[in-house]
């Protein structure tokens, strides 16, 4: 059974940095795209950023030049590392993948696995 495990979360004063992990587990296959994302207190879901097969990455408008996605394809492991927090980062972060899809969607719909999530909360 494939498991995602995201991990890194936690409190964090806006201006600062967080950086999360996602660990995979039974998967004898490699993902093709994977990314994160992130559901803030009582919105839905957004990718926060994705990274396709062949190593291209998409950033949410909101992040970018803030936040950087990394993978270790063969270990289907996915990192993000976020600097400059803000209170509009507040949220739970979850690991998506997808085994054939080339590129994650910007709700989630369509990623065939899921970590649980791990949250973040920026505040002073």
């Amino acid at each position: 059974q494939v498991q995602l495990v995201e991990s890194g979360g936690g409190l964090v004063q806006p201006g600062g940095s967080l950086s999360l992990s996602c660990a995979t587990s039974g998967a004898r296959f490699t993902f093709n795209a994977m990314g994160w994302y992130r559901q803030p207190p009582g919105k839905q879901r957004e990718l926060v950023a994705g990274i396709m097969s062949g190593g291209s990455v998409d950033y949410a408008d909101s992040v970018k030049g803030r936040f950087t996605i990394s993978r270790d394809k063969p270990r289907n492991a996915l990192t993000l590392h976020m600097n400059n927090l803000n209170s509009e980062d507040t949220a739970v972060y979850y690991c998506g993948a997808a085994r054939f899809r080339n590129r994650a969607t910007r709700d989630g719909n369509g990623m065939d696995y899921w970590g649980k999530g791990t949250s973040v909360t920026v505040s002073s």
